[in-house]
């Protein structure tokens, strides 16, 4: 099942230049052609090149808010324009499937939602093409024809999940959904998108190498490091729900929602403000969940030397915060001599992260510089190297 497909945008492939100009809108905003062209060495002429074709093909809007130089001479900053791409971003969920169309500057336009007790590979299948017929049907016939792609952020060995997850050995969702669409389609692990997401689309900086962790029914993650996010050789590096722990155990078997649901007795609501929990049954899931997590964060960290954990999930804000307190604490509380400890820091996007990442998937293949889920530091004269995201005023 981990395959993908790195198709062609329908505006072309853009030059290298052109994408960190993207990338240095999108994660600053608006930006004038001056401080565009301090971040990134080029000259303000290839500046103004570029950013005309950009304007051109319709992926960046000069209408923003003038803003005064220094010399007092009005700068007209640029803005991603959000028409200038959409994109199809498909989760595969153990209790949910979800199908979004994402614009250019990263809002969900449209979301489109299938329940079920397991996801089975004909009705995720079934409602894929179903939804997107559905989602082009309203779309002018220029939005339509800048529809990059869709992305598919799916867990891996989906058999092993239970036995009832049998009818996804030997399927290929990416194919036959790309057959049936006509369209470009990516397949990544669903820990790597959601960690692929924060990069992306997360309000807070980040370092050049950061551990990821996503929390849902069961658990994930991912690994950046230089600035990308890491996937080897199968495409699943950074399996952090699978990483062993003592007592015979991997993190997905303690710091989970589904054992915390066991714990209940209940199934939890698909809707963050709706979660009503035991004090008792929720420190106790948090001081389990946060000492597995302290153990793979601790031994990620002894191997990568990694200043950063970062912990998200499916949960509500409040609930996010107290695992990241507590894994924290247990960092801190663990043998660590000769490993400088990261910090612990809650990722922005919770719930929607993975549905996020998969629409990232076509975005960042066409429009980020080095590709999907890779964050560029600019360098002098236009090249860029990894690092950590610049921060412009």
């Amino acid at each position: 099942m981990p395959n993908t497909n790195p198709g062609a945008t329908p505006q072309g492939v853009r030059s290298q230049n052109e994408r960190l100009i993207l990338w240095l809108i999108r994660r600053n905003g608006p930006m004038p052609r001056a401080a565009l062209a301090q971040a990134t060495g080029l000259s303000a002429q290839a500046v103004t090149n570029i950013t005309r074709e950009l304007i051109a093909a319709g992926l960046l809007d000069a209408g923003g808010e003038r803003r005064r130089g220094k010399v007092g001479q009005p700068l007209l900053p640029l803005a991603l324009a959000p028409d200038g791409a959409l994109f199809l971003g498909l989760k595969v969920g153990r209790r949910v499937a979800e199908l979004v169309l994402v614009d250019f500057a990263g809002a969900i336009r449209q979301i489109r939602v299938l329940p079920h007790a397991y996801p089975q590979p004909d009705a995720i299948r079934d409602f894929a093409i179903a939804g997107v017929a559905e989602i082009l049907s309203g779309l002018t016939e220029a939005q339509h024809a800048r529809l990059a792609g869709m992305g598919i952020a799916s867990p891996f060995y989906l058999w092993d999940w239970a036995e009832e997850m049998q009818p996804w050995r030997g399927r290929d969702l990416r194919a036959e959904l790309a057959e049936a669409l006509d369209l470009p389609v990516w397949l990544e692990n669903d820990g790597s998108c959601a960690c692929g997401a924060e990069m992306m689309f997360g309000t807070e900086e980040l370092p050049q190498d950061f551990l990821y962790f996503y929390v849902a029914h069961f658990a994930g993650g991912g690994v950046v490091l230089d600035g990308r996010l890491r996937l080897g050789p199968s495409r699943n590096a950074g399996a952090m729900g699978s990483c062993p722990v003592p007592g015979g155990r991997q993190v997905l078997d303690v710091a989970s929602i589904s054992v915390l649901e066991t714990a209940l007795g209940d199934d939890l609501p698909l809707e963050d403000a709706a979660w009503d929990l035991p004090p008792g049954i929720v420190r106790e899931w948090l001081d389990e969940s946060a000492r597995v997590l302290s153990h793979a964060a601790l031994g990620a960290v002894a191997v990568l030397d990694l200043p950063l954990v970062v912990i998200d999930g499916a949960m509500p804000a409040a609930l996010r915060a107290g695992l990241v307190q507590a894994t924290a604490a247990g960092l801190a509380g663990m043998r660590h001599h000769g490993v400088t400890l990261p910090e612990v820091r809650a990722g922005t996007l919770g719930r929607r992260a993975r549905t996020l990442g998969a629409a990232a998937l076509p975005l960042g293949a066409g429009f980020l510089p080095g590709g999907s889920f890779s964050v560029p530091r600019p360098g002098r004269n236009g090249h860029e190297t990894r690092g950590t995201r610049p921060a412009f005023p």
